[in-house]
């Protein structure tokens, strides 16, 4: 066994991986409890909108199909897609904050924040305004690009300081680049007449989301998750510090292109399905972090379970608020996510 795997698995207290504290049990316990409550949370949200439809009735629609029956159809062609979409775009934006703060160590790092959203949101006003045709697969492409420019313009308009990046610059250079682009997007939305088909985006809601959506989605979103957990260990590494991690054998530069990558699929994907829903990839790897401790191979399974949590109850509470009006999931998470921002912001202040 070689010298650093030796320091790394006996974990001393000269060991920098003695640093890591983990909850191992109180994680196990977020998954398994956090699963079974998402599948809870999953079918009352199904029996809940403008038709009535018991419990009973969703199990019958899940195991015992019946085309003639118009629940069993609402269930399968309406709630159920909606119901899947937001909790994959949970587990999205939590993972995608979850490795942007790991792999930055910035504590305020989201996609939201950091102008992804609002790039992959300005790319698909370009393609409601150039290509309206287009197919739901380019549409996810065209996200893809868009979080890829925005991540460029917020880094390049970071870097241009003199005394270099720091999370506080970082965080203002995405707040300015994100609402450039918004800007942008509404000023195509205004000459195109698009504002309509792209009001839904700006919003936020999974009420359109459709089966179609979700077997293209679906192959992008597995296997960033599937990166995102094997990369897990070494983002934990880059979390103690770059210097540490290098020291440990790391080749941060891969790591970090890699972990970047996964970070514009996931949040590329959820955006061009339920809009540009900030704070998820803020409040939830936090919250993680304080329950099961700094190891990133328990903070992003768990992050994923707790933000599709989130999503689930979100878009539950959005149709509970107004009947038979839905209230905007950006806007219901934003309730939640500035208070959440302003304190963390507060609490970080020595090291900003």
């Amino acid at each position: 066994m070689s010298t650093k795997a030796s320091v790394e698995s006996r974990g001393t207290k000269d060991s920098p991986t003695a640093k890591i504290h983990t909850r191992p049990w109180t994680a196990t316990l977020i998954l398994t409890g956090g699963i079974l409550l998402l599948i809870f949370g999953m079918a009352l949200s199904i029996s809940f909108g403008a038709a009535d439809i018991k419990l009973g009735m969703v199990w019958q629609a899940i195991f015992h199909f019946n085309p003639d029956l118009t629940p069993h159809q609402i269930i399968w062609e309406i709630r159920f897609p909606r119901i899947l979409g937001g909790a994959m775009v949970g587990a999205c934006f939590a993972v995608a904050g979850a490795i942007m703060q790991g792999m930055t160590r910035n504590p305020l790092a989201d996609s939201g924040l950091l102008g992804l959203n609002a790039g992959a949101g300005f790319a698909l006003a370009i393609c409601f305004a150039f290509f309206p045709g287009l197919s739901y697969m380019y549409i996810i492409m065209y996200s893809f690009i868009g979080a890829g420019l925005g991540v460029l313009l917020v880094y390049g308009f970071g870097a241009a300081s003199k005394s270099g990046l720091t999370p506080i610059r970082l965080v203002l250079a995405g707040a300015a680049v994100a609402a450039m682009l918004s800007a942008l997007s509404e000023g195509i939305a205004l000459y195109f007449k698009i504002g309509q088909d792209l009001a839904f985006w700006t919003a936020g809601g999974v009420a359109g989301t459709k089966w179609s959506h979700l077997q293209v989605m679906l192959p992008w979103v597995v296997a960033a998750l599937i990166g995102s957990f094997l990369i897990s260990r070494s983002i934990t590494l880059l979390s103690l510090g770059e210097d540490i991690a290098v020291g440990l054998g790391q080749r941060t530069g891969l790591v970090k292109l890699i972990g970047l990558i996964i970070v514009l699929i996931l949040a590329g994907t959820a955006v061009s399905v339920v809009g540009a829903v900030g704070f998820v990839g803020l409040i939830i790897p936090h919250l993680t972090r304080k329950l099961v401790g700094v190891d990133y191979r328990w903070i992003i399974p768990c992050s994923a379970v707790l933000g599709s949590l989130l999503l689930v109850f979100a878009d539950l509470a959005a149709r509970m608020i107004n009947p038979p009006h839905e209230t905007p999931i950006g806007a219901l998470i934003a309730l939640i996510g500035v208070p959440f921002f302003l304190y963390l912001a507060r609490n970080e202040r020595r090291s900003l």
